[in-house]
């Protein structure tokens, strides 16, 4: 069974997910219940579970105890692995902006960074990957006046940081389908929207950015239940994640079956909106037409 490599990549989250899923893996082989499991380190079946599905920071002497008791003898293996625990438990980059940033986006940040591919349909904002300082300034600014200028100011910065995964060495795969309706709505006036279609022109011509746009002429279409990210991971241990953002809260979906409806939803969404080669023209279009 191969154990998590020393060089994981992704935040603590994602290697709290892979680190769990070696757990699990090693429990099953050797037969041991939850219940047992979770008897041997003083805790409960429950406890096991959240290990084992990345849910919660790892104790370094319950990792220990379950690696013993798991068949793993060798020292210095048992080291590795709980250096990696200690890697899990470290807060995320994003973690220097405190309360900038609820806890449930924070979670989502995190698996954001180890994904490989992140496929996303959005209908009222421009994808937060592509924003711009100056429109993402502004789509903040809706909830000023309950918001501190600080925090937004916070906001801004972490969204442009999480644009260097498109351009880090071995950068994430990001296709992006963005309803029409998005690039007509000027946040931030038309300077700043026409910036920000530009700025996605630019977006386009990286080799690992495919960028398409729903137009209105397409009609009825599989996004109409709203916008969703679809994130997957290169690392067995994390299945496929779809991810659905509310006002106060965000909720991540991994059962087999809604993973096939969205998933599905957005293959007809990428067959029913223009080609990723007519992106520019129809960016440039709007631009001489509205800005």
């Amino acid at each position: 069974m191969e154990p998590p490599a020393g060089n994981a990549t992704g935040g603590p989250t994602a290697l709290r997910m892979i680190l769990g899923g070696y757990l699990r893996r090693l429990r099953e082989a050797n037969d041991i219940s939850r219940f047992d499991a979770g008897f041997a380190i003083r805790g409960s079946e429950s406890k096991i579970s959240r290990m084992e599905l990345g849910k919660v920071r790892f104790k370094l002497r319950d990792v220990e105890d379950l690696l013993r008791m798991y068949g793993i003898e060798d020292d210095a293996e048992i080291e590795r692995l709980l250096n990696l625990c200690k890697d899990a438990n470290k807060p995320g980059w994003w973690h220097r902006y405190g309360e900038a940033l609820p806890n449930w986006f924070s979670a989502y940040l995190d698996l954001e960074d180890a994904a490989s591919l992140i496929r996303t349909y959005e209908v009222q904002f421009i994808p937060g990957l592509l924003q711009t300082p100056e429109y993402a300034r502004a789509v903040f600014m809706i909830g000023y006046g309950r918001i501190p200028l600080q925090e937004i100011d916070d906001r801004v910065n972490v969204r442009i940081s999480r644009q260097k995964l498109l351009t880090k060495e071995n950068p994430v795969s990001l296709w992006a389908v963005i309803d029409e309706a998005a690039l007509h709505r000027p946040f931030g006036g038309r300077k700043v929207m026409r910036a920000q279609l530009e700025a996605l022109i630019e977006f386009s011509q990286l080799p690992n950015v495919k960028i398409q746009i729903m137009p209105f002429s397409s009609g009825e279409h599989s996004g109409a239940g709203g916008a969703f990210t679809w994130l997957r991971f290169a690392d067995d241990e994390i299945s496929d994640i779809i991810y659905l953002e509310h006002l106060t809260s965000g909720l991540y979906l991994d059962r087999e079956d809604e993973l096939d409806s969205y998933q599905g939803a957005m293959e007809h969404l990428c067959i029913q909106a223009a080609r990723p080669d007519e992106t520019p023209g129809i960016l440039r279009e709007i631009i001489d037409q509205r800005y």
